[in-house]
């Protein structure tokens, strides 16, 4: 057993020994491999970047291609502003009937125009005729009591006068006279009350407009008390609309009220495409709503088609006033960033100047540009995201290029267009 022992030994040594000197090689061929693949990835990332043009410089295929639009002059340039506002009948009337009785007929047509006056519903008259029948008689013989008092009266002032009667029987008369005409009277007033109540059964409308549907049947027992009523009448000619603007702009339209100028509104279906209506703006409401800073407008419609329905919600556009010879340019031409609003404007030599602006108020999508511009300049409406001060530019025509519009109104969000260096420090840029 010693022997075997003694024997292993210089073979393990031996192997110790080679393991020792040569353990690097394995490791810097390892290293060699990782580095080699390093180096690989990093000229794949690289390479792309470093052939590729950058934004707005030329490249292998020549200047960034935008599009641009000529700043342009308008004779009349509209300001308006736009809400969502609700239709609201001017009168929402619960037709109520004033006595009770047994519905005998309806009169109208669920849905059906009437006129102020025009017959909605009759109520059983007959307990009421007999009620003024009885009234009537009373009056009639309490008038004959009258009479009758009136002529002893006339008896005992010749008798007084001769000293025939004592003076308290002739006062007794005078007072009984006073109480039978206080009766007649009594009397008439139950008699026009039973009158009255007999022209309640004809239930009539008190406003024009439109019926809507009947909330109870023929034949049914109604009673004054009832809350849910007959029907409900709402007056739909004129309707109006209230909407609400930012206080900011309260300002001025007061000060349209005040000069009495007479300021459009155009109400739009929910899409805002169709146009439905137009009126005039009436008044505004007597505060400001502080959970939104709004104050609510009222605008009045004829609405003879019947194109606006109580309680409709509908795209309003007020439009406040107009400006004369206003320079104009695509909304989608102003961009936010670090220098403001500005706007890319094309020289002569096709390279664009960043061009600080000064703004007014927007229609549709073009807005006023109060300095910064002269007429006749050319902005870019496309394709700012892209570009940098100096760069120069390959012009296309925005029509021709499909969907550039469109294009150009999201580049056209306050700070989508921000210099590439300004970008991060635009405030409010997106």
């Amino acid at each position: 057993m010693n022997v075997t022992q003694q024997g292993e030994r210089p073979t393990r040594s031996v192997r110790t020994s080679w393991l020792r000197r040569w353990w690097p090689v394995p490791a810097i061929a390892v290293l060699a491999l990782l580095s080699a693949a390093t180096w690989r990835l990093t000229k794949a990332d690289t390479a792309p970047a470093a052939t590729a043009p950058a934004k707005g410089m030329r490249g292998p295929n020549g200047p960034t291609p935008v599009a641009a639009q000529l700043a342009t002059i308008q004779p009349k340039f509209d300001v308006t502003l736009t809400a969502l506002g609700t239709v609201t009948a001017r009168s929402t009337i619960t037709v109520h009937v004033r006595v009770d009785g047994e519905l005998m007929k309806v009169a109208f047509r669920e849905g059906q125009m009437v006129h102020a006056g025009d017959l909605l519903a009759v109520i059983d008259p007959r307990p009421f005729q007999v009620a003024l029948d009885n009234a009537l008689a009373t009056l009639e013989k309490d008038r004959a009591q009258l009479a009758n008092a009136e002529v002893d009266l006339e008896r005992y002032k010749g008798l007084i006068a001769d000293n025939s009667i004592p003076t308290q029987q002739y006062d007794s008369q005078v007072a009984l006279v006073q109480q039978d005409k206080a009766q007649v009277l009594a009397d008439q007033a139950q008699v026009d009350n039973a009158r009255l109540n007999l022209s309640f059964t004809q239930v009539t409308a008190p406003v024009s407009g439109r019926v809507g549907l009947r909330q109870v049947d023929l034949g049914n027992i109604v009673h004054a008390a009832d809350t849910g009523g007959l029907v409900v009448l709402t007056q739909i000619e004129p309707i109006d609309i209230v909407f609400p603007i930012p206080q900011e702009q309260l300002p001025t339209i007061q000060r349209r009220l005040a000069a009495h100028a007479r300021m459009p509104v155009d109400a739009y279906d929910s899409e805002g495409k169709t146009l439905l209506a137009t009126g005039t703006l009436m008044t505004t409401d007597n505060q400001v709503d502080t959970t939104t800073g709004t104050v609510k407008l009222k605008a009045e419609f004829a609405n003879r088609d019947g194109m606006l329905f109580p309680n409709q919600f509908v795209n309003v556009r007020l439009h406040v006033s107009q400006i004369d010879n206003a320079l104009t340019i695509p909304s989608a031409a102003v961009q936010r960033g670090a220098p403001g609003l500005y706007a890319y404007v094309v020289r002569a030599d096709n390279t664009v100047q960043l061009r600080p602006l000064k703004v007014g108020p927007t229609e549709g999508d073009r807005v006023q540009v109060l300095d910064g511009l002269a007429a006749d300049e050319r902005v870019v409406v496309d394709g700012v995201d892209k570009l940098r001060d100096g760069a120069p530019v390959e012009l296309i025509d925005a029509a021709a290029r499909g969907g550039a519009a469109g294009q150009g109104r999201r580049n056209g969000t306050p700070g989508a267009g921000a210099p590439p260096e300004d970008r991060k420090s635009a405030p409010g840029a997106s």
